[in-house]
C-alpha cells in the first residue's frame, strides 16, 4: 500500500550493490494501481462488525495474478515466526512474491487461496508487514552468491547448528580496562576454536535455551 517505504533501503548497503549488479530483483507493486472504485479503496469494514478495517481480497487477486510462477509469503501476525531456515529455502528459489499486510488484518480467502505461507516478524503487532518485508529481503541477499564478501561469515553466525554465535572482539586489546579474553591474543587456533564451541553453547543456554535439543551431550540435536 506505501510502494515509498522500500525507496531509499533498497538503494543503501549489500543490498542496494546487489541490485546494481543484476544479482538481486525487486519489484515494487503500488497496490492502489488494483484499488476498487474512484477512491481505488482496497480495504473495507469487516463482516460480522468489530474494530478496524480489512485488507479486500479482490485487490490482491488482481495484483497476485502476474506472480503465478511466484512463491508468495504473506506477512501477518498471526502467521509462523521468521527464521533463518525460511531465509534458507527463499534464498534458493528464482522468486519470492511478499505480500505486506496492513489495518486490522487480510481476508482470510488471501491466506487460504492465493499465498503459499503466512510468516511474522515476531510475537508483537506493527502498522504493517513493510518492515517485515525488508527483514526477508536483507536476509535473503546476504544469501545470494557474491553479495557477502567472505561466505564463512554467513555459514558461522548465529542459527547455525542450532546456537548463536560466540562473542566477538577487535583492537583495541584493552580499552578503559576492558580486555579482550586472552585466548583470543594466544595464537593457538585449537585454543580459540574450543573456546568459541565453548561460548556458542553457554550463550545459547543463557539466551535462548529454546535453541538447544534434547541430546545426551547437551549440544543440539
Amino acid at each position: 500500500m506505501f510502494p515509498e517505504f522500500f525507496d531509499s533501503p533498497l538503494q543503501v548497503s549489500l543490498v542496494g550493490r546487489a541490485v546494481e549488479a543484476g544479482q538481486l530483483l525487486v519489484e515494487v507493486v503500488d497496490l492502489r494501481r488494483h484499488g476498487k472504485g474512484v477512491h481505488r479503496q482496497l480495504d473495507d469494514a469487516p463482516f460480522g462488525g468489530g474494530p478496524g478495517m480489512v485488507m479486500m481480497v479482490e485487490p490482491l487477486d488482481e495484483a497476485l495474478s502476474q506472480f503465478q510462477d511466484s512463491h508468495r509469503v504473506l506477512l501477518a501476525a498471526a502467521g509462523r515466526p521468521l527464521t533463518q531456515s525460511h531465509l534458507d529455502e527463499w534464498a534458493l528459489m528464482n522468486e519470492v512474491t511478499v505480500i505486506c499486510g496492513r489495518y486490522e488484518g487480510v481476508d482470510q480467502r488471501v491466506t487460504d487461496h492465493l499465498i503459499d505461507e503466512e510468516i511474522s516478524l515476531g510475537d508483537y503487532v506493527l502498522l504493517g508487514g513493510e518492515v517485515g518485508a525488508l527483514a526477508m529481503i536483507e536476509g535473503i541477499t546476504r544469501l545470494l552468491p557474491g553479495v557477502v564478501g567472505n561466505p564463512a561469515s554467513v555459514a558461522t553466525e548465529s542459527f547455525r547448528a542450532g546456537l548463536l554465535e560466540e562473542p566477538q572482539y577487535t583492537r583495541p586489546a584493552e580499552y578503559k580496562g576492558w580486555e579482550v579474553p586472552e585466548v583470543l591474543l594466544s595464537g593457538d587456533h585449537g585454543r580459540i576454536e574450543r573456546w568459541r564451541e565453548q561460548q556458542r553453547l553457554l550463550r545459547t543456554q543463557l539466551r535462548r535455551p529454546d535453541l538447544l535439543g534434547g541430546s545426551e551431550s547437551g549440544k543440539p540435536s
